[in-house]
């Protein structure tokens, strides 16, 4: 990145990640496939606490990782309503003010393929294929508008 700087775009890119640590998939296909970078990159992680609630004052942990990148974690108990865009808005460190028509939000989106490879028993695997798709999706769970999602996907074989 810093040899070759890819082109930056204006506006803000938020990937949802599971992982606190390392680079979200989603960034890293991006940047293979599109070849830019937003000017603000939000890393985000969000944190289902042990808790019913976690109080506002406690909800947003947000770090400057340099070259307009952060990490952020948000933080909701288990019976908290996770909206994303509101905490967003909320957040003061970011450089630019949030701006919902200037942010894209990007998901990994994980297709399960069940194959013939020892492990799993073959009716287990096609169980937990159907479960998996029919959880509800991340964009529908954290309350970010279809219109501003962009999904990249990848093949896993169990």
């Amino acid at each position: 990145m810093e040899k070759e700087p890819p082109t930056r775009v204006p506006g803000t890119a938020v990937f949802l990640t599971a992982n606190s640590t390392g680079v979200p998939h989603a960034l890293l296909h991006n940047l293979a496939h599109n070849k830019v970078l937003h000017e603000q990159v939000v890393l985000l992680t969000v944190v289902t606490a042990d808790v019913p609630f976690v109080p506002a004052n406690e909800r947003i942990e947000i770090k400057l990782l340099g070259n307009g990148f952060y990490r952020a974690l948000f933080h909701f108990g288990y019976l908290d309503q996770p909206d994303v865009p509101a905490t967003l808005a909320q957040c003061e460190l970011l450089e630019k003010k949030f701006n919902m028509l200037e942010t894209s939000f990007f998901l990994s989106r994980e297709t399960l393929i069940s194959t013939s490879f020892p492990g799993m028993a073959r009716w287990r695997e096609k169980l937990f294929i159907t479960m998996a798709r029919n959880a509800s999706s991340a964009m529908t769970l954290f309350k970010i508008p279809a219109n501003r999602v962009i999904e990249l996907g990848t093949q896993v074989e169990l």
